[in-house]
């Protein structure tokens, strides 16, 4: 079943972290960020969702680089109950789709429970102050990969966030696989 996350609480502050990622070092979230902003995508391996668009969520990453935009994604999904999602399958998925930016491990879940996050993929835009700016899709494609000539809906919202530190007051939501949690979000 898809879910679909709230819009934008904007403002919200980036919480950082430090996460193991798929090329074997460690990163604190944060310190992934351009001088204009940062976004952290909530992905796994397994959502067809993902598997849609994550050719395109790899161009807007290299994309935004240009415009001074940080790019990190991160999987938490539970690997026990979806091996398709295990760190080693992780490492494989980042190289087969030659992903320009960091996939970090939320292994413990703690860090998909702080930003509240309830798809893959979960987009978060941040300005250079760290407060959310853009909670929205990537583009309208969902489960199908869609025409290439679709808005880049998250890659114009951080363009916007990298020029004037805000976001479009207007933002469509993201769609996708649920986070596969190991107990409720909000249980210790």
């Amino acid at each position: 079943m898809a879910a679909t996350p709230p819009l934008c609480n904007f403002g919200w502050k980036a919480v950082d972290a430090r996460l193991q990622a798929t090329d074997g070092r460690t990163y604190s979230i944060l310190d992934l960020s351009g001088p204009n902003g940062l976004v952290v995508a909530f992905i796994c391996n397994h959502c067809p969702y993902v598997k849609a668009v994550i050719s395109r969520i790899a161009r807007d990453a290299r994309d935004l680089k240009d415009h001074g935009i940080g790019f990190l994604a991160i999987n938490a999904n539970d690997a026990e109950a979806y091996p398709e999602d295990s760190f080693d399958n992780m490492k494989r998925f980042a190289a087969q789709h030659a992903l320009p930016f960091p996939y970090l491990h939320d292994e413990d879940q703690s860090v998909a429970k702080a930003y509240d996050t309830v798809c893959t993929p979960d987009f978060f835009g941040f300005n250079s102050d760290m407060e959310l700016q853009y909670r929205g899709r990537l583009d309208a494609s969902r489960k199908d990969i869609g025409p290439a000539d679709l808005r880049r809906d998250l890659y114009e919202a951080m363009v916007m966030v990298s020029r004037t530190g805000k976001g479009p007051a207007e933002q469509q939501p993201s769609i996708g696989c649920s986070i596969k949690w190991k107990t409720s979000p909000y249980q210790p």
